[in-house]
C-alpha cells in the first residue's frame, strides 16, 4: 500500500473443534465435528462484511471458508502458508498423554518454544517467517480491503504477536479459542490489534 491514508482490516478467525477431540493439531488434517461448526457458525452469525476470504488448505478452515464464501457470494483463496506449525512427533497426541510421558519436553515447548521445539516438528522461527510473509502479501495484494482469514492458533498467535512486538518464544501467552475472532486494522502503514475474541 503506498498511499499513506489507506485502510485495511483483517479478522482472523480460528477454527472450531475438530472431530477427534483435544489433540495436538499441526498439519493433521482432521475435520470439523458437529460441534465446529456450531462454533463458526456461532461466532460469524450472518456477518457479511468482507471482501475476500483466506483461508488454510486444511480441511478444518477450508471447509467452512468455501461454505461462508458460498453463503455470501464471496472470493475464497487457499492460502498454503496459513496453515498450522507442524507438530513433527507429537502430531495427533493427547496433551495430557504426552505430558504423562515427557513433561520437560513439554513444558518446555509451551514455556519457550523456539529453544524447546517440538521432535521432528517445524522450527518456530520457519513457521513465523512463512506466516509473516503471507501476510505481507496478503497486505499488497488486498490493501483497502476487508479481509477474513479463516486459519490455526498458532497463526493467529504469530500474526497478532507481530503486530504487539511480542518474540516467538513468548507464542504460547496469548490464548486463542475455538472459532476466536480478531481483528487487526492497518491504517498509514501502522498496524493495530482493534479486538481479541470478539465478533465481527
Amino acid at each position: 500500500m503506498d498511499r499513506q491514508d489507506a485502510e485495511t482490516t483483517l479478522d482472523l478467525i480460528r477454527h472450531g473443534e475438530p472431530e477427534g477431540g483435544t489433540r495436538l493439531r499441526g498439519w493433521r488434517d482432521d475435520p470439523l465435528s458437529a460441534r465446529g461448526w456450531e462454533q463458526m457458525w456461532g461466532t460469524v452469525g450472518e456477518a457479511n462484511s468482507w471482501d475476500v476470504i483466506v483461508t488454510s488448505p486444511l480441511s478444518r478452515c477450508a471447509a467452512f471458508a468455501a461454505a461462508l464464501g458460498e453463503r455470501h457470494g464471496l472470493p475464497v483463496e487457499i492460502e498454503p502458508r496459513l496453515r498450522e506449525v507442524g507438530f513433527g512427533d507429537w502430531e495427533g497426541r493427547i496433551p495430557g498423554e504426552l505430558y504423562d510421558e515427557d513433561p520437560d519436553g513439554v513444558m518446555g515447548f509451551w514455556t519457550d518454544p523456539v529453544g524447546h521445539p517440538a521432535p521432528g516438528g517445524e522450527p518456530i522461527e520457519a513457521f513465523g517467517e512463512r506466516v509473516q510473509a503471507a501476510w505481507s502479501e496478503l497486505l499488497e495484494r488486498h490493501g483497502e480491503r476487508h479481509l477474513l482469514l479463516v486459519t490455526h492458533g498458532g497463526v493467529i498467535r504469530v500474526l497478532l504477536g507481530g503486530v504487539l512486538g511480542a518474540p516467538l518464544s513468548h507464542l504460547f501467552r496469548l490464548e486463542v479459542p475455538y472459532a476466536g475472532l480478531s481483528r487487526v486494522r492497518v491504517s498509514g502503514g501502522l498496524p493495530r490489534v482493534v479486538f481479541h475474541g470478539g465478533r465481527p
